[in-house]
């Protein structure tokens, strides 16, 4: 869109803010107008968006993935099992990553959660084989190519089973390399401004992978830069015995100790946590994404969400690895949430515009994020527009609801920074056919490498 053009998103069926229930202007990257009920705009437009068979919500963001795992679905030497086991797994296969897998994983990944309405994805990568030290700038250039916003977290394992932790040799780095390049992407990749399309992340994978000292430097090097800090976090009992085995103290303990809590830290999974350590949390401002697909498949447990959240802790919410969930689709997210903490919280707590204040403003602010995640002035212009002409909502009658009581899985249309990205339910100028073909391919090249 033209920067100086003025767009009306006219009267959607519903939306998540009844300010702009007749609807929003748009120029350039932003939203300049809301439109009252039954209003016009109060300057004049150059195109009208008739969205009277839309529902309108910000753009879903994802605040948790691991990418390369659409290589892995339904990975059959990885079902029925719990975490560790579950890495232990799928380890030696992730260790053969090379750099087509992690292009072509990357594209489908983004555009899978594209597709589900989200504008804005982190994602968690903490693997550098031989050869892939360059994993992260593919990622950013894949995302370049379909105009999504990333948090792209700089993952690292320094914490072999050699040195009692628990992934294989092969696929840690020492603390020199991993903080040298973590500080050459901050460089060369973090927009800090308003409207940024990238920003960088530092993210030791979690604390049976790395070291203590590697969590103290960066944390020290992340506020150097100015850029957040992201790791796994109380997700299984397991990690719980491992820590009072390794360091002599809980998760949340050992978190403190080197200089994690605080308001600059998002975690992933928060499940494990007691009651004084969940005040900790939200006195802190420490972030929680929440992934409950993936802490149902893995039988991990379930996040203690409004706790968090009336302790003072944002939750946002993940999808989580395409190898825990095993899928990468921001709506059908924002639906299994809304069941599962069902079986926690009352029906009139877990409301679905609860869990859909998590996928949007809730996983903006675990991202640090002032600019997206709402429908207001000022607002960046990431935007999905969702049809209910499918089966699945023949006699809904609130649509905002059917989204997630019906299950929505698609987007109609999907814009980011004031354009549109997916365009009748497809990405603008990309060939999926081909794209799923080179996934397929590579998927099975990965599962019988030796």
């Amino acid at each position: 869109m033209n920067s100086s053009q003025r767009i009306w998103i006219k009267a959607p069926l519903a939306t998540l803010d009844n300010h702009c229930a007749g609807g929003i202007v748009i120029e350039g990257q932003r939203i300049v107008e809301l439109v009252a009920s039954g209003a016009t705009p109060v300057s004049s437009v150059d195109e009208v968006f008739d969205a009277r068979e839309h529902v309108m919500l910000p753009g879903l963001i994802n605040s948790h993935h691991h990418f390369y795992q659409t290589l892995t679905r339904a990975y059959p030497q990885a079902l029925n099992k719990s975490l560790f086991s579950w890495l232990k797994s799928l380890y030696p296969v992730w260790a053969r990553l090379g750099q087509e897998m992690i292009e072509v994983s990357t594209q489908v990944a983004l555009s899978e959660l594209l597709l589900s309405g989200c504008t804005t994805a982190s994602d968690h990568h903490y693997l550098f084989p031989d050869g892939l030290e360059n994993a992260i700038d593919i990622q950013m250039e894949q995302a370049r190519k379909l105009g999504m916003r990333v948090h792209l977290t700089r993952g690292s394992m320094s914490l072999g089973v050699d040195d009692g932790g628990l992934p294989p040799q092969s696929t840690v780095q020492d603390e020199d390399t991993i903080l040298a390049d973590s500080e050459r992407l901050i460089q060369r990749y973090h927009q800090a401004g308003e409207g940024a399309m990238s920003q960088v992340a530092l993210a030791p994978c979690s604390p049976f992978s790395v070291s203590e000292s590697l969590m103290r430097a960066s944390a020290d090097l992340a506020k150097k830069h100015g850029v957040r800090l992201h790791t796994h976090l109380a997700e299984t009992h397991d990690e719980t015995a491992f820590c009072i085995e390794m360091f002599g103290l809980r998760p949340l303990d050992y978190l403190e100790k080197v200089g994690w809590l605080n308001d600059q830290v998002w975690l992933a999974h928060g499940i494990h946590f007691n009651d004084d350590e969940i005040r900790r949390l939200g006195e802190a401002g420490t972030g929680i994404a929440h992934c409950p697909s993936s802490n149902m498949l893995l039988a991990s447990g379930m996040c203690p969400t409004l706790d968090l959240e009336r302790a003072g802790s944002p939750v946002g919410l993940g999808v989580d690895g395409s190898a825990s969930n095993d899928g990468s689709n921001m709506i059908q997210e924002v639906r299994q949430a809304f069941l599962l903490q069902r079986l926690r919280y009352r029906a009139d707590e877990i409301t679905h515009q609860k869990v859909l204040s998590w996928a949007t403003e809730g996983s903006a602010r675990c991202l640090g994020r002032q600019d997206i995640g709402k429908l207001e002035v000022g607002m960046q212009a990431d935007i999905a527009l969702f049809k209910l002409d499918e089966l699945r909502f023949a006699g809904a009658g609130d649509p905002l609801a059917a989204l997630v009581l019906c299950g929505a899985h698609q987007a109609d249309r999907v814009m980011v920074a004031g354009e549109w990205r997916v365009l009748d339910g497809a990405i603008v100028g990309q060939d999926l056919n081909d794209l799923i073909a080179r996934q397929k391919s590579l998927a099975r090249k990965l599962a019988t490498v030796t």
